[in-house]
């Protein structure tokens, strides 16, 4: 029996000396696969990163709008229209939400209305499209980082509109950079053209929780001056109403009664509510898990091609080797190792790389879009993605030596 185990060791030992052998000898073409792999497992970890971070910043933006529940008249759906935002389907929006206070459960219900307008400023000269938010107040769910808040929304006047007008707006920092203007300043904005050149606001102060939310620059005025400068105060919309319920209240039983009581509208808690806006964009889902299955296959595809390519360079060797009697296991176990270097070094680099293209996502993300740490990995991820990279590299190499295995030696030595 120890003989037997010492000759495994011995044979171990030859073949793996031999794959280090062949391992110098082959550098370029060994190292085009360790790239191949290492940009798989790049990619792999990416695009997982993005996918939890998708979900951790959905969660964050309506935890931080410190909101118990969602009004919603049907689906939530996002819409491109102005570089991003959501559609505006609740109607009535000022009198359900009065409706809705006077329950002794609720502690407030704000409409939110998110709506495309021109504006334009001094500097720029010239009507670009914004996404617009309306609210009727201002307070600790508007994070003002500079200047003031909006006062309150006096045009409202009880459903009149004959209140005076603030022609107050908060703008964020990518607003302010576009149009070139900071608190003080005066914008046009309006829902047409013709709108925008009557409607003169000041920029009173700086806030980033719309653009937060939305990814996309915003400006954020009274929910009353909204409509009128969008023409839509006879039907009041807004995208959805936010709820608070009263300390010491439960949210799963408030939310039951209110669906009970308003059927035609969905009542959702914040986790709820995310998971239906991620539901409208099922083709992003799918394109995402796509893409993780194209970079896996393509990984393997390029792993196998190179270890094929790099084998058939050895060909003479192993044929030599052949006909000097070693069996084919020892071919196997010598290819095998080749591909578990590989696939240990190439995933190795990937997983190290991984933080600083994490990095610069996000920065481009934060620029672009306007979310920071949109992509966000995990610890799973990183061991998840070496292991698939050892694998491939493993069964790759596996298949090439059983190819090269079963070929005649005299055909190996031509």
């Amino acid at each position: 029996m120890f003989s037997s185990l010492g000759n495994s060791l011995h044979r171990l030992r030859t073949a793996g000396s031999l794959t280090v052998a062949q391992f110098r000898q082959r550098k370029l073409r060994l190292s085009l696969a360790i790239i191949g792999i290492a940009l798989a497992v790049l990619a792999i970890t990416l695009l997982a990163g993005t996918g939890i971070g998708v979900l951790e910043t959905g969660e964050q933006q309506f935890d931080a709008a410190e909101r118990d529940l969602w009004v919603t008249a049907g689906e939530t759906r996002i819409t491109s229209a102005g570089g991003g935002g959501f559609e505006n389907t609740l109607y009535d929006s000022r009198n359900l939400s009065t409706e809705l206070e006077s329950n002794e459960e609720i502690s407030n219900a704000i409409p939110l209305a998110f709506d495309t307008v021109y504006v334009r400023s001094n500097q720029s000269g010239s009507f670009n499209t914004f996404i617009a938010t309306g609210t009727p107040q201002g307070g600790p769910a508007v994070h003002v980082t500079d200047g003031d808040q909006i006062q309150g929304d006096p045009h409202y006047a009880n459903g009149t509109y004959d209140g005076e007008m603030t022609n107050e707006v908060l703008i964020d920092e990518e607003t302010a950079r576009e149009l070139n203007v900071s608190v003080g300043d005066s914008i046009n904005i309006g829902g047409s053209l013709a709108a925008a050149r009557e409607h003169e606001f000041t920029i009173v102060g700086m806030t980033p929780t719309f653009e937060q939310m939305l990814g996309t620059p915003t400006v954020t005025m009274p929910l009353s001056e909204l409509h009128e400068v969008t023409g839509t105060t006879q039907t009041e919309p807004a995208t959805f109403i936010t709820i608070t319920v009263e300390d010491g209240t439960t949210v799963e039983a408030v939310q039951r009664d209110l669906q009970e009581t308003y059927p035609e509208y969905k009542i959702r808690t914040n986790q709820e509510q995310l998971s239906a806006i991620l539901q409208e964009q099922v083709l992003l889902l799918a394109a995402a898990g796509v893409l993780v299955f194209l970079a896996l296959s393509a990984g393997i595809a390029l792993t196998l091609s190179l270890l094929s390519l790099v084998i058939h360079q050895q060909r003479q060797t192993f044929g030599a080797l052949t006909a000097q009697g070693i069996s084919s296991s020892f071919l196997i176990a010598t290819v095998i190792g080749q591909g578990l270097i590989i696939g240990t070094l190439g995933g190795g680099i990937g997983v190290l790389l991984t933080p600083l293209a994490v990095t610069v996502l996000n920065h481009l993300a934060a620029v672009i879009v306007g979310f920071d740490g949109l992509v966000q990995t995990a610890p799973w991820i990183y061991v998840g993605s070496l292991g698939i990279a050892i694998v491939i590299g493993t069964v790759a190499a596996a298949i090439a030596g059983w190819k090269i295995s079963r070929t005649p030696p005299l055909e190996l030595l031509q």
